[in-house]
């Protein structure tokens, strides 16, 4: 006798709405959702939808009318809570528009609670647009089955951020003049913690000045190679991740 399979399927759209979800209720969904469930995934009345509304969880749906405008699902089922990620902030140096679409894509697969972009001296890029970069986000948690989306921050100048500093987190920024081995650093000072990248022409001295001067900032060092901007961001998350967040249990 065939198995069962499993519901939802793997392959079933994913998708984050606003919550907070409950089973039994039914949701309109409309604009570009509606239209990629229709369009693009062509779903039918009985299909499976995953969604997620980063308050309650990740739930699982059924297409109840699909049509080229609007598409309804009845929530069925909580499959798994709302998770916990590590209290984790990137702080994040403004870089062109595709190297800062990367980190903000790759910090939300890897885990970061808060995103928040700095603003530097030899920053190229002084501007963000807050609404496309949420969607950024948006788009690499459903991709990554994350189920609490990481809080995006308004850019700030590097001198407003060190200034408003907290003494009770650990502020670590890679600093191409040298510091600790990252690993090292980041096993000895776990969560609250943060990560600060400059741009991609570096900190320059004053800034790295007021950074060490900073009783809560500590600097390290990435390797023996200068990397670019967002290779350092996504390298120095992962090996946070590995030392002193969710996959040191694994890593």
């Amino acid at each position: 006798m065939p198995a069962t399979p499993a519901w939802p399927p793997k392959s079933a759209p994913r998708l984050f709405v606003p919550g907070p979800l409950a089973a039994g209720a039914r949701l309109a969904l409309d604009g570009p959702q509606a239209h990629y469930l229709a369009r693009v995934m062509r779903v039918a009345e009985g299909d499976a939808v995953v969604l997620c509304d980063d308050v309650t969880g990740e739930w699982a749906a059924r297409v109840v009318t699909s049509g080229k405008r609007d598409v309804t699902v009845e929530l069925v089922e909580r499959l798994r809570q709302r998770e916990e990620v590590p209290d984790f902030t990137l702080c994040a140096a403004l870089l062109k528009k595709d190297r800062f679409d990367l980190v903000l894509e790759k910090a939300t697969e890897l885990g970061v609670r808060r995103i928040q972009p700095v603003l530097t001296r030899r920053c190229v890029a002084d501007k963000l647009n807050l609404d496309r970069a949420r969607a950024t986000i948006v788009e690499a948690a459903e991709q990554c089955a994350r189920t609490a989306l990481p809080e995006l921050a308004e850019p700030v100048k590097l001198e407003a951020l060190l200034k408003s500093w907290s003494a009770d987190r650990a502020l670590f920024f890679a600093d191409e003049n040298g510091g600790a081995p990252a690993r090292d650093a980041f096993a000895a000072h776990p969560a609250p913690a943060a990560l600060l990248v400059g741009p991609e022409g570096g900190f320059d001295d004053a800034e790295r000045a007021a950074i060490r001067a900073l009783p809560a900032a500590s600097a390290i060092t990435l390797g023996p190679r200068i990397l670019r901007g967002e290779t350092a961001a996504i390298a120095a998350i992962a090996v946070w991740m590995a030392a002193a967040g969710d996959w040191s249990q694994i890593a």
